[in-house]
């Protein structure tokens, strides 16, 4: 049966734009970068001379980022990226590394992914769900800050929380998975009528490279589509190294 390897083993440069990321989630990204390789260059963009770039400068020395001044010699409008752009152009041409985040939720990156993909480079961009739609389709996988955000458990004294109209309105944010995931089914499906986990999970990424299954309160594809048994049928396989494989099926 197929298999399907994960890209691990890119050489990343990590690239932040200071004005646009979070400096308490830093160190969850880094760990996102990590799982498509080795984070070989850290640097963070921004006008270290405004009081908004504060939050980051413990930060810098915690994790070994590298700041890059660049200042604004307009008010109001950002500079951060077209010194990132540069920068990652003269990265891109040394050719010291095969792959880029991207930290930002800003459209300004969105041809900046496109040409770093074009020359066959791994791309992978972190942001808010607010990021606009062709930023994210740029991007071999792009994460959302959000599923990177620790979650609340309700007070056991006070009871379980009660929705408000906020939450209410995120719930129907979130799309139903379904018709995604039967999609990729589709591509990924062998003669015998099943699919290798692993490669579902890889044309997830083609189809929507936004696709986490933490988006839908799951740490795991895998427990995703348990979630939805309605749909999938599971068989795990013992691999000759003993692992457990898991193969899905669409239920007709």
């Amino acid at each position: 049966m197929e298999t399907y390897k994960q890209p691990g083993d890119h050489r990343v440069a990590v690239l932040i734009d200071g004005d646009n990321a979070q400096p308490s989630l830093i160190e969850k990204i880094l760990a996102e970068a990590s799982k498509y390789g080795t984070v070989t260059i850290r640097r963070n963009y921004g006008d270290w001379t405004t009081a908004n770039m504060g939050g980051w400068k413990d930060t810098l020395q915690t994790y070994a980022i590298q700041p890059i001044q660049q200042f604004r010699y307009t008010v109001g409008k950002n500079a951060t990226d077209s010194a990132m752009i540069i920068d990652a152009m003269d990265i891109l041409y040394s050719g010291s590394v095969d792959g880029f985040c991207l930290v930002s939720s800003d459209s300004d990156y969105t041809r900046l992914a496109t040409r770093i993909r074009e020359k066959g480079f791994f791309v992978m961009g972190v942001g808010q769900k607010k990021t606009p739609r062709a930023f994210v389709n740029a991007c071999d996988v792009f994460v959302y800050t959000e599923n990177l955000m620790p979650i609340k458990q309700p007070s056991k004294r006070n009871g379980p929380k009660k929705n408000t109209k906020n939450d209410t309105d995120r719930e129907h944010q979130t799309p139903d998975p379904a018709p995604l995931l039967k999609q990729a089914f589709d591509i990924a499906v062998q003669e015998d009528g099943w699919a290798f986990l692993g490669t579902l999970g890889h044309h997830l990424r083609q189809l929507d490279p936004s696709f986490d299954a933490r988006t839908y309160g799951h740490n795991q594809l895998s427990t995703l589509i348990r979630a939805y048994s309605k749909l999938f049928e599971i068989k795990e396989v013992k691999s000759q190294e003993g692992n457990s494989v898991i193969y899905v099926r669409w239920k007709e």
